[in-house]
């Protein structure tokens, strides 16, 4: 009874990988079609990636999410570190108050975030372009980073902090050479993870960009909205390429962070 059953969930397991992933393999399997036509296989070539490089526009788009990924995964991890830090000095009936305001843009609907940024910028005039699609990342990505950044804190414990400051370092020097060398591997983590994060938003994006910040994708988008070809599935290929690869040295650095101190 105990091997059917174990039979039986292991096959439905293998049944919702195959559910979700047989469409992206089908996606990568058909950029290097030679054909334009995606129902039909006509020879594998390179060519729709060769002219993805040869497309203005698609560089514009790829030069505008990783200017806008970049700046807004620098200011999240920033400002997420220094949020996170001084969450860990509050008194446990406000820090846990907070912690929990910190898991509302996480939970809260997209497309509810990114109406409420576009009435934010249009209460205060402020033009749709790159530095509103900044902002928004920004306050997106800053709670996963925050999140990441707490859960080093709350495993490091006070003790070596403790153990700087009676041996006479300074907060300042207890900060710089204690505290932040210890949760770097997790700032690091927060970084790539904001930025995976930057590169694949579209809802958000959709609603705050402007004519001249078209990110990847809402290229992609507009591209499929005239319909798909080897062209788009190429450039999704890449973005999952990056997306996964990302996410990869992401986890790697959370687990070497998880490592960092034995007691």
């Amino acid at each position: 009874m105990k091997t059917w059953r174990r039979n039986v969930l292991s096959g439905y397991s293998w049944l919702m990988l195959v559910f979700l992933y047989l469409p992206i393999a089908i996606l990568m399997l058909y950029s290097f079609n030679d054909s334009r036509i995606n129902a039909v296989w006509s020879g594998f070539t390179w060519k729709w990636y060769l002219s993805l490089f040869d497309n203005r526009q698609v560089m514009a788009a790829l030069a505008n999410s990783m200017t806008i990924g970049i700046i807004s995964s620098v200011l999240a991890t920033v400002l997420g570190t220094a949020a996170a830090l001084a969450i860990k000095h509050y008194s446990l009936r406000w820090r846990t108050f907070v912690n929990g305001l910190i898991y509302l843009p996480i939970v809260i609907p997209e497309i509810m975030m990114g109406l409420a940024l576009l009435v934010l910028f249009s209460q205060v005039h402020m033009e749709l372009g790159k530095a509103t699609l900044i902002m928004a990342h920004v306050t997106f990505s800053m709670p996963y980073v925050m999140v990441i950044i707490n859960a080093r804190l709350a495993d490091m414990g006070k003790e070596l902090e403790e153990a700087a400051q009676d041996l006479g370092a300074t907060p300042w020097g207890t900060l710089r050479h204690v505290t932040l060398p210890l949760i770097m591997p997790g700032i690091v983590a927060g970084f790539l993870m904001s930025f995976t994060l930057s590169l694949d938003d579209f809802i958000i994006s959709f609603f705050v960009a402007g004519p001249n910040s078209t990110t990847l994708p809402l290229y992609i988008y507009g591209l499929v909205k005239r319909g798909v070809s080897p062209e788009v599935n190429a450039l999704s290929t890449m973005l999952i390429v990056c997306t996964v690869l990302l996410v990869i040295i992401a986890e790697l650095f959370r687990r070497k962070d998880s490592k960092t101190i034995t007691y």
